[in-house]
């Protein structure tokens, strides 16, 4: 065989050996994921859970969330103000080599009626109690101007948040949880965010709408983005058509709450639970921030 024969038959072999060496990578993360999944659902539809918690599966559909986040068992993760624990309870079983890090709001020290501190009291009881909170939950709190424990910096591989940005905004802190969301992050983590989702509209007064416990996906992205996170997809797995979200009392109209009781009551649950915007961010490192910023000013000269 002459020089460019052995040349053509080694570039022949090394594309043959590439291709098989894809076609085991696509079949072991096929299968990874098939696991992830197959652990997903479990957790979700575990009969330890209550029936309350399981019947919102349909609603919030923890198993194509998570898939969608990206989540692994060997993670690390920060589920910011976890309340009563219905993610929790997911996620907790599915990190069997990873770590949870439960990080709530602090207590109302000062109001010791308030409606949150018997949230956060049984929720901190939970994690001692309950064994649907594995060993591998841990006791975090991420309340800026009080307390930020949610790990060293770049310890995290994601960050999720569930149905509670309104609350970071009428509390004027969205962009400080954001920025320690970012700090905590490995370089390419992830920071999940699912949240009761407003329509769009021009001139809108974000703070007024918040308080109706919606708020706009244009909003999210961009604090989200100012914070130095990239928006690497959005997903319509807790989208709700039906939902106007203009409702008397908000999204507490809506169920769970069904703030009017009686009220139209058949009307809020024909309608479900709310629309929900599911956006899923990336930790940019900086390199990558300076080479996105000088791509774009090359393109701009071109241009």
């Amino acid at each position: 065989m002459n020089k460019a024969g052995q040349e053509a038959a080694t570039s022949a072999e090394a594309s043959a050996k590439a291709s098989a060496d894809k076609s085991k990578a696509d079949l072991e993360a096929g299968a990874s994921a098939k696991v992830m999944e197959q652990a997903l659902t479990v957790a979700a539809e575990n009969p330890a859970r209550s029936e309350q918690n399981i019947a919102r599966n349909k609603y919030r559909h923890p198993v194509e969330t998570l898939n969608f986040f990206g989540i692994k068992p060997d993670m690390t993760v920060v589920e910011i103000w976890p309340g009563g624990g219905w993610y929790t309870e997911v996620l907790a079983p599915v990190l069997v080599d990873g770590h949870l890090i439960a990080a709530s709001f602090a207590p109302k020290t000062d109001q010791p009626d308030h409606y949150t501190n018997r949230i956060y009291n049984n929720f901190e009881e939970r994690l001692k109690n309950d064994p649907l909170f594995s060993k591998n939950v841990h006791s975090g709190m991420l309340q800026p101007g009080v307390k930020v424990d949610i790990g060293a910096e770049g310890s995290a591989d994601m960050v999720l948040t569930f149905r509670s940005l309104h609350g970071f905004i009428t509390q004027g802190i969205m962009d400080e949880i954001f920025a320690e969301s970012y700090k905590v992050l490995k370089p390419g983590g992830i920071f999940g965010v699912v949240e009761h989702r407003a329509k769009e509209a021009e001139g809108m007064d974000v703070m007024e709408i918040a308080k109706t416990g919606y708020v706009p996906t244009s909003y999210v992205i961009e604090r989200a983005e100012a914070a130095g996170f990239e928006l690497v997809e959005a997903s319509e797995i807790n989208a709700n058509p039906k939902d106007t979200a203009d409702h008397p009392e908000g999204v507490w109209t809506l169920p769970p709450s069904l703030k009017l009781g009686d009220t139209d009551r058949e009307k809020y649950l024909e309608i479900g639970e709310s629309d929900r915007m599911t956006l899923k961010f990336r930790k940019v490192v900086e390199e990558e921030a300076v080479e996105a910023d000088e791509a774009a000013e090359s393109d701009e000269a071109a241009n």
